[in-house]
């Protein structure tokens, strides 16, 4: 599993011209599932990203997490990252979770992340998304489980 995440000002998804989720100053997180990831990858990554202090301080410093500033959170599913470039041109999804299983576990990823944090949106898994975002920093970290 990997997820790339950013500081955000704001960011929002937007399907068939209609928005459909959208946060203030927090994380926007892309999630990309792998055939091996489980459920218990899922929730150490989201307990990860939740805590992770990537947010400054008075001091200007990455000292504060998600929690202390009780930012938002925005959670897309994103395939792509489990593709493979290392050959050719055309980039290999192999190495992503099936459709029909990604969905499962991001559903159920999605779920754990609303009962450890208050504040979380999400992406429509398999839809042609539109993201939008203001990365603060910038900062963007990508975390693996």
């Amino acid at each position: 599993m990997k997820a790339v995440i950013q500081r955000v000002t704001y960011a929002k998804v937007n399907v068939d011209n209609k928005d459909i989720a959208a946060i203030d100053h927090g994380i926007a997180a892309l999630i990309g599932l792998e055939p091996f990831d489980t459920f218990e990858n899922c929730k150490k990554l989201i307990d990860k990203m939740i805590k992770l202090r990537i947010f400054s301080d008075d001091k200007d410093h990455m000292n504060l997490s998600l929690c202390d500033i009780e930012g938002d959170l925005l959670l897309i599913s994103q395939f792509t990252l489990a593709g493979s470039t290392k050959r050719g041109l055309r980039p290999s999804f192999d190495g992503a979770m099936r459709p029909d299983e990604a969905s499962v576990l991001f559903a159920k990823l999605v779920e754990y992340a609303k009962e450890k944090y208050p504040k979380v949106q999400q992406g429509q898994f398999g839809a042609d998304m539109k993201v939008s975002l203001l990365n603060d920093g910038p900062v963007t970290f990508i975390l693996e489980a």
